[in-house]
């Protein structure tokens, strides 16, 4: 498929994001019947938590609140034929919770439980679900759809919508994690006839070589990002040849000309992102490397301009200094750029959340700091102007705060200011800025680590869904991966595409992608043939393909505790944790009460029929 039908694919299949085509992916179950479960889960969860309750009664293990009976009336608000959805209207529940928290700020607390209470008991189904390939194939990842206005909205699946919301506990139930697994690894695969589909990858166990030397295998999140990580490095390999030489003549060399090629690469993915599905794509990482590669551009552009000079001209010495100074100012980004394919590892993607939420966080602060800035500027230049009527020292007054604001204040020169108001307002604006804002941003901060690092493994989890989504989203069937789109538009598409027959284009497609992704692709199918070789051997023991067998495991079947009667003694031993322990004390005693209760009635009874006996005597 080429590259303009796959932008036209991406908005129809609704894939990052939000235009909706003339033929949109229709829900599984038809939405009018998706609607009405999900408004029978909100009423459950209204009766069961019908009051503000703190948080831990609805999320600690055995609530009270969400109990068995709970989760089971749940599972049957679809019925028998609408089963699969209930998971997806829980989640759907949850929004309208969050959103009626924001509107509703009298009972905002009420309406957050509930909305808690609808990720506990979605994570309860999927973890409670036995039959794994249902799990997988229709409550994960059949798209759904409600109404909303009278229209249906475009269709999700679960794994999209718990992303979308951030819904850690959902992310982390350990079959969506199942999920998330299959598809990085690429053994869950969208159906080529049927994009609202995925079907398993059907040589996940063949353990010959040939077969896993396709390159639709780079369709594969896993290798995607693998590949994405190699080729930053060697953007970053390239920039540092470049600044390390510099070249006195203004000369392009090869690693100059190859380091702007691969920007030219990433400047049309960005924008391909950007057609595929508008505005919606951007985050922090692509201004911040739309800035970069914004950098670089005005780099090339000096360095052009410099040729335009003769060599003995001072002006091309000039633009081609001014060239290395712009390339030279870029370095820390493109070392930066490196967190953004290594958050796939634990320890970076958890510091990444970290530094996102402290971004975010930081707004408030911003905001302050504008106000007061804006306020004090306003005094000082008006003071300026009523000493002398110059406003010469706009460039003093912007420095001095600027080193207020960032802890280094210089106090002189502001004496002079309409004594002795300007070192008054300076020593205030000190005082403003670096006692209560910057202590009120290093809270925020403070606030912000310990919530992320309370609940680190989901939050990672959350952002390796994250991830993968973004390759599973909008997956090309021909995928190029920048610098190498260029190859696809100026080599394949121009050229090729629009007179060659489809299966010719598409072969040609797979053997460029196989020559480009060679090196790649042999490791991987040594990766996969060994990985098909753990499949067969978890499959002949009964368990799940991505099962590891472990150190404690490897003896398990030798002993039988049932027959040692350590079952038993254990059982005897554990503790009921179920129950609270006052609870199991109140329940002892009663049993004693009713115990000592039929005593008493036995022993009345025998002493009125003794009375009764010597009576007749």
């Amino acid at each position: 498929m080429n590259f303009w039908a796959n932008t036209r694919r991406a908005i129809r299949y609704q894939v990052l994001p939000v235009h909706r085509g003339e033929d949109s992916v229709e829900s599984a179950i038809p939405a009018p019947q998706v609607t009405k479960v999900a408004l029978r889960l909100r009423y459950l969860i209204e009766q069961c938590v019908p009051c503000e309750l703190e948080e831990l009664q609805v999320t600690q293990p055995h609530s009270k609140i969400i109990t068995p009976k709970v989760i089971k009336a749940a599972k049957e608000a679809g019925g028998p034929e609408n089963r699969s959805c209930v998971v997806f209207c829980l989640l759907v529940v949850k929004r309208w919770f969050k959103h009626q928290a924001e509107v509703e700020l009298w009972d905002a607390d009420l309406h957050q439980v509930r909305a808690i209470a609808c990720e506990v008991i979605a994570k309860q189904i999927i973890e409670s679900e036995d039959d794994m390939a249902y799990l997988l194939q229709s409550v994960l990842l059949k798209r759904y759809s409600i109404v909303i206005d009278g229209e249906a909205t475009p269709p999700v699946n679960v794994i999209e919508k718990a992303v979308d919301l951030h819904a850690l506990r959902v992310i982390g139930s350990s079959g969506y994690q199942k999920c998330i697994n299959y598809l990085w690894r690429g053994w869950l695969v969208q159906d080529e006839n049927d994009p609202a589909s995925f079907v398993d990858y059907k040589d996940r166990d063949n353990t010959t070589f040939l077969p896993h030397l396709d390159p639709d295998r780079m369709r594969a999140p896993m290798y995607q990002n693998a590949f994405q990580l190699i080729i930053s490095l060697i953007y970053l390999a390239l920039y540092t040849g470049a600044i390390n030489t510099i070249n006195p003549g203004g000369d392009l060399d090869f690693v100059e000309v190859t380091l702007y090629a691969f920007t030219f690469g990433f400047i049309f993915d960005e924008l391909a992102k950007f057609y595929k599905a508008g505005y919606h794509i951007f985050s922090f990482w692509n201004a911040f490397n739309n800035v970069l590669y914004s950098l670089l551009l005005v780099s090339l552009a000096m360095r052009i301009v410099a040729f335009t000079h003769s060599p003995d001209d001072d002006s091309r010495q000039k633009f081609n200094q001014l060239s290395y100074n712009f390339l030279a100012f870029t370095a820390p980004m493109f070392w930066i750029r490196l967190l953004l394919y290594l958050d796939s590892f634990r320890f970076f993607g958890a510091m990444l959340v970290v530094l996102k939420v402290m971004m975010k966080e930081s707004i408030i602060f911003f905001a302050l700091l504008i106000v007061v800035v804006i306020g004090f500027l306003q005094a000082f230049i008006g003071m300026d102007y009523a000493d002398d009527m110059a406003g010469e020292d706009t460039i003093f007054i912007l420095q001095a705060m600027a080193n207020a604001i960032m802890q280094s204040p210089d106090f002189s020169g502001f004496e002079r200011f309409s004594p002795p108001f300007g070192i008054i307002l300076y020593y205030l604006f000190t005082f403003v800025v670096m006692v209560i804002l910057l202590n009120i941003l290093i809270a925020l901060y403070n606030s912000a680590y310990e919530d992320i690092y309370d609940n680190a493994d989901d939050e990672f989890l959350a952002l390796f869904s994250q991830k993968t989504m973004q390759f599973v989203r909008a997956p090309d069937e021909n995928v190029f991966i920048a610098p190498f789109n260029l190859i696809e538009i100026f080599l394949l598409i121009i050229p090729f595409e629009w007179w060659m027959p489809k299966k010719q284009y598409e072969r040609l497609n797979d053997i460029v992608m196989g020559i480009i992704y060679s090196p790649l692709l042999f490791c991987s199918a040594l990766f996969e043939v060994k990985t098909a070789k753990e499949i067969r051997r978890n499959r002949r023991r009964g368990e799940e393909d991505d099962d590891t067998e472990e150190e404690w495991e490897q003896m398990a079947n030798e002993i039988d505790f049932e027959s040692e009667g350590w079952a038993k003694k254990v059982a005897d031993s554990k503790a009921n944790i179920e129950e609270d322990p006052t609870m199991l004390e109140v329940k002892k005693l009663r049993a004693d009460v009713e115990q000592l209760k039929a005593l008493l009635e036995n022993v009345s009874k025998n002493l009125n029929d003794k009375v009764g006996g010597d009576g007749l005597i």
